[in-house]
């Protein structure tokens, strides 16, 4: 049984992605660009300077291999990419919004040449720390990552200026798929006998059901099968939010319906799946 569970390809989904963020982009107006985000002290130019700063550094470093910041005495890596993704998004202030429209279309083909070149089941080039803190990632999971980072900027700069969109399916269910693989870390803390299971079910038609099962001294992605030991189940608008922390752990839990063994209720319903 692989921990991670099975790969999950979203390589071909990054050119649909950021054509439908540039399509959002276009449209907006002066005042659209300086609404409030859910990102705290980040407008809608800030998020779209925040991606902008992620087509670069996993540019610099995945495909040039270059370093970038170093991190400060006794920084740990909330800390760092806190500090860092601050920095770079007081510096595209300066830019003009058509200015970061144009890198984002110049970059991202740019970005996809990258991946598209790279072993899905090799090492990854940076871990999922959400996912695993004491095992490797592989590079599936690392793309994935990065494919979920920049779908929820759209959908934070769509709520912002109060239009729909990039909820198809196929653009989201692999999000919530990926989402899914942070269930194992979520209830790591609790022991439980050999084959115990729990099951996430997130409902809606880019849903589906996924489960982890105790095995071999730890938690793994599993096929949902019999009965689990606890069962949390949140429609999907729910359950992106609460893996990324836009809603909180408490609003996530009155709207879901939780059954069998509280700890591990519990500890699902803190999934997390960004860095923090």
């Amino acid at each position: 049984m692989k921990i991670f569970g099975s790969a999950i390809d979203v390589r071909p989904l990054f050119p649909r992605e950021r054509e439908a963020m540039l399509d959002l982009l276009r449209g907006l107006d002066p005042a659209d660009w300086a609404r409030s985000t859910v990102c705290p002290g980040w407008d809608v130019h800030d998020v779209a300077g925040h991606v902008l700063n992620d087509y670069m550094r996993r540019l610099s470093g995945s495909r040039d291999g270059y370093g970038g910041a170093v991190f400060a005495n006794d920084e740990t890596l909330p800390a760092y990419l806190t500090r860092t993704n601050d920095e770079f998004v007081r510096a595209s202030r300066q830019l003009s919004p058509r200015l970061l429209i144009e890198l984002l279309e110049h970059l991202g083909p740019r970005l996809d040449a990258v991946w598209a070149a790279r072993d899905l089941e090799a090492p990854a080039d940076l871990n999922v720390s959400w996912a695993a803190m004491d095992l490797d990632s592989p590079t599936w999971l690392d793309i994935g990552r990065e494919y979920t980072e920049f779908w929820v900027h759209q959908q934070q700069v769509r709520d912002a200026v109060s239009l729909p969109g990039a909820t198809e399916p196929d653009l989201m269910a692999p999000v919530l798929e990926l989402f899914a693989r942070a269930l194992p870390y979520a209830v790591r803390a609790l022991d439980r006998p050999e084959g115990t299971t729990v099951r996430l079910e997130v409902l809606g038609p880019a849903g589906g059901q996924w489960s982890a099962a105790r095995e071999g001294g730890r938690w793994r992605m599993a096929t949902p099968a019999g009965e689990p030991a606890a069962r949390v189940s949140m429609d999907q608008d729910t359950f992106w939010r609460l893996a990324t922390r836009g809603v909180t752990v408490e609003q996530a839990r009155e709207r879901a319906r939780v059954s069998g063994d509280p700890e591990l209720t519990a500890a699902m319903t803190t999934l997390l799946a960004v860095v923090a």
